[in-house]
């Protein structure tokens, strides 16, 4: 599947939350993003080409960071503590959707499932609901 829009190659569908299921009630919504930048290998920045309608904390305009996941219809937005997480956990594929990413930073997940544990703490494996369709995604920390 071609995710760029066939008359303007620069904009794509980019999945805009404010977390995932776990974290917040607001539900994801599949905005246009011009692409703007490439912030790293797998991190991209763009431009929000539409105004979102469930979710104030993001405005038409908004220059925001995503990244296009392994498996997954569209790339999600990310943020920076995410993206300094990511490469200490392996995130399993949602067994409804595939969506090989999450929405939130895997120590706000322990922190907010295991209360009395510290995010430093001993878990080494969990599972959380995928941001995109609810299905159930297995967070494995990698070797330390």
């Amino acid at each position: 599947m071609d995710r760029f829009h066939p008359q303007y190659p620069d904009h794509l569908q980019v999945i805009i939350h404010e977390g995932g299921p776990r974290i917040t009630k607001a539900q994801p919504e599949l905005v246009w993003v011009q692409v703007t930048e490439v912030v790293s290998e797998d991190v991209f920045a763009g431009k929000v080409l539409n105004q979102p309608q469930q979710l104030p904390s993001l405005r038409y305009g908004d220059v925001i960071r995503f990244i296009v996941p392994t498996s997954g219809r569209y790339p999600i937005m990310t943020t920076d503590q995410y993206m300094a997480e990511r490469p200490h956990w392996k995130i399993h594929p949602c067994n409804k959707c595939g969506l090989s990413e999450l929405f939130d930073v895997p120590t706000d997940l322990i922190r907010v499932i295991f209360p009395h544990v510290s995010a430093t703490g001993e878990i080494e494996m969990f599972t959380s609901f995928c941001g995109v369709c609810g299905g159930i995604q297995g967070i494995e920390r990698m070797n330390r």
